[in-house]
């Protein structure tokens, strides 16, 4: 367990080390955003796992200091009655990235092979064909020179079913419980069934998988960060420098002669809150 004051016992790593650790790879993650630009390189990194292995985590933590116009989040949501007739990979396309972007997919087309399948809601037929396909799928995608790297976070099954009973009790994660991921823990060993068979199909060397530890998830976010910086190829691109003169005259106030006036601020005191 981690102590109050941030430090960590000796097998668990602090909060503090934690932050100094990602606010250093976070610049390294922003030089690596100039190199994308200035190269206009394409790069998608798919995040996949079990309910609360921590996807939606660290893909905020990599992409929380970049520019939102060049990275984005995609968490694509239950597809329509449209896109359920679609071809499978249709919807996905899409939030592929254009030139210099970076995509970061938490779940992604392996929907399919993952609660797709355990959940019933796709047949054996649908699946295996996905199996197939998906390989050749993403070599197009590699052969015309996208940038993708596929992580699968891993958690056993009592660490889940400690942050399962969090996101139960807490009213701020309650919205991340839903009714499907209840039923999902009665299925921990078919997930694990489906995870190797997808595994197996779609593990390649043109679009490799990589397998993280998230038991500890500041552990895990920190390992799975430092394994993209690495494979990614180190040019520095200077940042563009501005000039930033002084004012020519004393800073000015906020004036208003019309409505609407700014709302009044909350009465604050440092005291009633125990701050200095």
């Amino acid at each position: 367990m981690t102590k109050k004051n941030g430090s960590a016992t000796p097998d668990k790593l602090g909060k503090s080390d934690y932050f100094e650790q990602l606010g250093a790879m976070q610049l390294e993650l922003n030089e690596m955003a100039r190199w994308l630009a200035h190269s206009r390189q394409r790069l998608v990194v798919v995040l996949e796992g079990r309910d609360t292995a921590g996807k939606g985590g660290v893909a905020n933590a990599i992409a929380e200091t970049l520019n939102p116009r060049q990275c984005r989040v995609v968490a694509l949501g239950k597809p329509s009655e449209r896109e359920a007739a679609q071809w499978y990979f249709q919807r996905y396309v899409p939030h592929l990235p254009a030139a210099g972007e970076i995509v970061i997919f938490d779940r992604s087309w392996y929907n399919r092979a993952g609660v797709e399948r355990v959940m019933g809601w796709a047949g054996e037929a649908q699946v295996q064909a996905f199996l197939r396909q998906t390989p050749k799928f993403e070599k197009l995608l590699v052969d015309d020179g996208l940038l993708l790297f596929k992580y699968w976070l891993t958690v056993d099954q009592a660490q889940q079913e400690e942050r399962f009973a969090e996101r139960l009790n807490d009213p701020l994660k309650r919205w991340k419980l839903s009714e499907i991921d209840l039923q999902a823990r009665q299925r921990y060993a078919a997930y694990g069934k489906a995870r190797d068979a997808m595994l197996d199909a779609t593990h390649s060397d043109q679009a490799p998988w990589t397998l993280v530890d998230f038991n500890d998830q500041r552990l895990g976010r920190l390992t799975l960060i430092r394994h993209l910086l690495d494979r990614l190829p180190d040019h520095p691109v200077p940042e563009k420098k501005l000039d930033f003169p002084p004012l020519e005259h004393a800073p000015l106030t906020e004036k208003f002669t019309a409505a609407p006036r700014p709302i009044p601020l909350l009465k604050w005191r440092a005291a009633d809150h125990g701050k200095d």
